[in-house]
């Protein structure tokens, strides 16, 4: 079982209204998901072979509560399935600090699989 908990504050670069998925000045989901995302990466790739890279392939998420500019978060990935090439992470995210310690924030679930990063690109790079 791999797991990873990261910390971010939510910067004004963060909110919905900078990255264009929304009009408040909260937590952008796609932001949430992409600091989720990253603790699954923290999480697997150091039981990576040499040469491999994990790719995001299904995401199930829940954005439960807002998160102001300064909120502190906590962000946790565990995995709760791997097959070979494949693994699953729960996902959560919660207040590490203010008047709302604690709160659930978000939680979901997030699946990778594994690939060989060579051949992955050569598959996705333009032909000539």
């Amino acid at each position: 079982m791999s797991e990873a908990t990261l910390r971010f504050t939510v910067a004004s670069a963060d909110t919905a209204v900078s990255v264009g998925s929304g009009t408040l000045p909260e937590l952008a989901t796609p932001r949430l998901l992409a600091w989720l995302e990253a603790a699954t990466c923290a999480a697997l790739d150091p039981t990576l072979p040499p040469g491999s890279a994990s790719v995001g392939t299904r995401v199930t998420l829940e954005h439960l509560s807002p998160s102001p500019v300064g909120q502190e978060l906590e962000v946790s990935a565990s995995t709760t399935y791997a097959d070979g090439r494949l693994h699953r992470f729960t996902v959560a995210a919660r207040h590490v600090a203010g008047d709302r310690l604690g709160a659930v924030v978000a939680h979901g679930e997030v699946t990778r699989v594994v690939v060989d990063g060579d051949r992955f690109l050569t598959r996705i790079s333009p032909r000539p």
